[in-house]
């Protein structure tokens, strides 16, 4: 079993806040896994950038620069 830094009852308050009537198992380890993918490429990106800018380190606007490429405008 991998190790996940997120834990899976949030991810059953995120479908459910989302407006899930019911939610499997299997979803909420679904979207953890997907979460934690999709964080560790921001991540690796605002890293990028921080050392990019000659920096050690990674601010929030690195982090929004990063991320913007997974969400529509």
């Amino acid at each position: 079993m991998k190790s996940t830094e997120l834990g899976l009852s949030a991810m059953y308050r995120i479908l459910k806040k989302s407006g899930a009537e019911r939610v499997s198992d299997e979803s909420a380890d679904e979207l953890r896994r997907v979460i934690e993918d999709i964080a560790g490429q921001i991540a690796k990106n605002a890293i990028d950038m921080s050392n990019h800018a000659g920096r050690k380190t990674v601010k929030a606007e690195d982090i929004k620069l990063a991320s913007k490429q997974f969400f529509k405008n």
